[in-house]
């Protein structure tokens, strides 16, 4: 398993908690289905299957976060209410008021619920206690928060970080495709994103085509900064840096997937194999990333 996307934190190095610490923290947020009158569930669940909460792969902490959401959309609502409404007016002999309504509506809600489907929805975290580092594979930070609010209501005095560089996201990226020169380890890939921070924030984007450093470097110069920049490290993994320094659209590349492919006795230890192999190679990049923007300044405690 791989995470596809990276929202990307900081702890203490290394940090003084242990795993079964983290485990009788979290154990009272473990995840429960959604009751009869539940629109949303929320909590933490086992990795493998088992008991633990906090899964450990080599001093490399692995958690699961499920989201049970019932799927019960506003417009069958409205519709069924409107037809109460109109059933309720024939007998009283006048339309329902506001207030009548909005308890008519809280009534059909309430019996629409029980036969409402249901989804779930995962989000996997890494946290890896030598190295400081805490990780959400999620598309945007507002998805890492339900991870985060989650846990500082768990762990007393829990030390969250946010990552801030010495340079930032947009000004390294606009600097290496300006001079055509990435940093040491990386080289620049065929997608980007660049624009302009004037009112009307025109936008050019590039998506798997060659990027000309002529034709870069005039965006670049009329006022477009680089928002997003494909990059790929060591031959290893290919990505995409944002300006707020999340990575999107992770892909391990074949002399790793070369390493993945090593037939595993089960599903639990190809789990295992993935995730140490993951977490090795992600925690090098981070380390290759935050040297290449220029070093970490003082993070802001989350």
């Amino acid at each position: 398993m791989w995470f596809k996307n990276l929202q990307i934190y900081r702890l203490p190095a290394p940090w003084p908690i242990s795993a079964e610490q983290l485990q009788e923290h979290l154990t009272s947020q473990a995840f429960a289905a959604c009751a009869s009158l539940e629109m949303q569930s929320q909590g933490w669940v086992s990795p493998r299957g088992d008991d633990q909460l906090v899964h450990v792969v080599n001093r490399q902490w692995l958690l699961k976060l499920d989201t049970e959401k019932k799927l019960l959309p506003a417009t069958v609502i409205n519709q069924v209410t409107k037809a109460r409404a109109g059933e309720l007016e024939e007998q009283q002999g006048f339309p329902p008021g506001r207030k009548q309504t909005k308890e008519l509506k809280e009534l059909v809600t309430d019996e629409l619920l029980p036969r409402a489907f249901s989804i779930v929805r995962s989000t996997w975290t890494w946290i890896d206690p030598v190295n400081g580092w805490l990780v959400v594979d999620a598309g945007s930070p507002a998805k890492a928060e339900e991870v985060l609010k989650l846990m500082l209501k768990a762990i007393p005095k829990f030390p969250l970080e946010t990552l801030r560089t010495a340079q930032s996201p947009l000004s390294a990226m606009t600097t290496w495709l300006a001079t055509d020169e990435a940093p040491p380890g990386f080289t620049v890939d065929q997608d980007t994103e660049l624009r302009a921070t004037g009112e009307g924030k025109a936008t050019v984007r590039f998506v798997r085509h060659t990027l000309d450093p002529d034709d870069v470097l005039r965006h670049i110069e009329s006022g477009k900064q680089s928002t997003r920049l494909a990059l790929t490290w060591n031959d290893r993994i290919s990505f995409v840096l944002t300006e707020n320094l999340s990575l999107k659209k992770i892909a391990p590349l074949d002399v790793l997937k070369e390493d993945s492919d090593i037939t595993s006795k089960n599903d639990a230890e190809r789990l295992d194999g993935d995730f140490m192999l993951m977490t090795g190679e992600l925690n090098n990049l981070l380390n290759d990333l935050v040297a290449a923007l220029g070093g970490r300044r003082t993070s802001i405690p989350i």
